[in-house]
């Protein structure tokens, strides 16, 4: 059966989902800047395999509702919206996976909700238990002040810079992010004094083979519809994310769960090492950490094969 897409009322808001196949329930977490789209390898491989998929366009995204509030984008409002996807497919007890921001999205839900969620997922962003500042502090702190996490703060600001010309953004974007683009650090997320997030970014002559004109079209299209603001604003909840999460200070994940990354995801190496090797400290049921040679930050998409064999298996086992 193909996928088909609908609109369903959770959390005071309307999410649009694409939904295929029968069984237990799998719910799909994308990031930014992406869709539900971004899961289009996934969706058929897990209805194929003997699950109900749903994956929304995340709140702020594509055909879903963006409330005006920038702290309408808070985690504690993106885990309901997680939650609420749950409850009205009635099922007691599903997976939740996720990449980059949907990643944190689906750690979050496993860290608040252990009694809903019965296993996750998690691509590219590996989890970080609470820290004792919160995180622009700490840059701030540190002397940081050309961080990308910085440059999206102030609204208007990058969403111009964006939706200038959508198609050229994502392709910037996601090229830049892949494993197919030039080697690069941690710094590549540090932008130059007075330049914007896209300055060091490459627009590719030719598209990578996982990447075509039409998924950049169809990409392209829903963000002229929307706008960049409401995947900007999940940023924007960055430390109000950690100051309304202060009663889980210390708490790990108590549910089983699965890492998936690629070996030149910019998460990981600028950044993400010491969290790799961190991580099965205050993750005690990590089955296993999935790092896909040469692949870069948009695993899904990358290496679709590779990451569906381990999903598939990791939830087989479950």
């Amino acid at each position: 059966m193909s996928p088909t897409r609908r609109d369903v009322q959770v959390n005071g808001i309307r999410l649009n989902v694409v939904e295929a196949g029968a069984g237990p329930l799998v719910i799909l977490c994308h990031g930014w800047p992406e869709l539900a789209y971004s899961w289009r390898h996934q969706i058929p491989a897990l209805a194929a395999a003997g699950y109900k998929v749903v994956a929304p366009d995340m709140r702020g995204y594509g055909r879903s509702d963006s409330p005006i509030e920038v702290d309408s984008f808070n985690i504690m409002q993106l885990v309901g919206d997680i939650v609420g996807l749950a409850a009205h497919y009635g099922d007691a007890h599903p997976v939740v996976v996720g990449h980059d921001w949907g990643a944190n999205v689906a750690w979050n839900c496993a860290l608040l909700r252990p009694d809903l969620f019965r296993a996750v997922v998690a691509m590219s962003v590996p989890f970080r238990p609470r820290g004792m500042v919160a995180p622009l502090q700490a840059l701030k702190a540190a002397g940081v002040e050309n961080f990308y996490w910085q440059y999206f703060q102030t609204p208007g600001v990058a969403e111009a810079e964006f939706e200038a010309d959508p198609a050229a953004t994502l392709r910037k974007v996601l090229f830049s992010g892949s494993g197919d683009a030039p080697p690069r650090d941690g710094m590549a997320l540090s932008l130059p004094s007075g330049a914007g997030f896209l300055a060091r970014s490459i627009d590719p002559e030719t598209l990578p083979a996982w990447l075509t004109t039409d998924d950049i079209d169809f990409m392209a299209d829903r963000f002229r519809g929307s706008g960049f603001r409401g995947g900007l604003n999940y940023y924007r909840n960055i430390d109000r994310n950690w100051a309304l999460t202060v009663p889980w200070a210390g708490a790990g994940i108590a549910i089983p769960a699965l890492y998936i990354a690629g070996t030149r995801d910019v998460v990981i190496t600028g950044f993400g090492k010491a969290a790799l090797e961190a991580m099965p400290a205050s993750v005690p049921k990590l089955r296993d950490q999935v790092l896909i040679a040469g692949a870069g930050h948009w695993i899904q998409q990358e290496r679709p094969a590779e990451v569906n064999a381990a999903v598939i298996s990791f939830l087989a086992g479950l």
